[in-house]
């Protein structure tokens, strides 16, 4: 058990913690800007999925919508993976 919490506490850093992931070379405020871009992102991906899966019973949006925040995540920590500082 100990070792699946170490793999959750790892997998979360990696997104969550931008002293981990790759936004930490980024200056402070861009690093919030980028980091609070991608929590509003997000955020809307799950409503308007949850919204469209309630209202019209479609899952297809919920999950063109996911790939979708996903590929922008993964562009966004590439990106900031190449920034040099």
């Amino acid at each position: 058990m100990n070792a699946m919490q170490n793999a959750m506490s790892e997998s979360y850093r990696a997104v969550m913690d931008p002293s981990v992931n790759p936004l930490r070379r980024l200056p402070p405020i861009r690093r919030f800007q980028t980091m609070l871009f991608l929590s509003m992102m997000w955020t809307l991906i799950f409503c308007v999925g949850t919204g469209a899966w309630l209202w019209y019973g479609e899952l297809v949006a919920f999950h063109v919508l996911l790939a979708l925040g996903v590929f922008v995540t993964g562009t966004t920590f590439h990106r900031a993976g190449r920034t040099s500082e």
